[in-house]
């Protein structure tokens, strides 16, 4: 049988690949850095709508629903994003 090999894409989000891996000072000593990153917009909204099947194509539309959800604490679809970062800042700011 033969395989169907699927050719998977990362989502791009241009604004944080603008910073990925540059430093940014915290205090004196210490920095921040984006190491990596996973999902976008289009990952939180299409979990939103994986519930009830309904797509939409319309960007307005989509920030829309992200507002909605913020609005009303519906959490759940933001945690198909992930943000890796690289901190270091000095024992008094935890």
């Amino acid at each position: 049988m033969d395989q169907i090999i699927e050719s998977l894409e990362k989502l791009k989000v241009p604004a944080l690949d603008e910073i990925l891996g540059k430093k940014f000072s915290v205090l004196d000593d210490g920095f921040i850095r984006v190491i990596d990153y996973m999902g976008s917009d289009e990952s939180i909204v299409q979990a939103a709508r994986v519930s009830y099947g309904k797509g939409t194509k319309k960007v307005t539309e989509d920030r829309g629903l992200i507002r909605y959800l913020m609005r009303h604490h519906h959490t759940t679809p933001f945690e198909m994003c992930e943000i890796k970062l690289h901190v270091r800042v000095p024992m008094d700011t935890w």
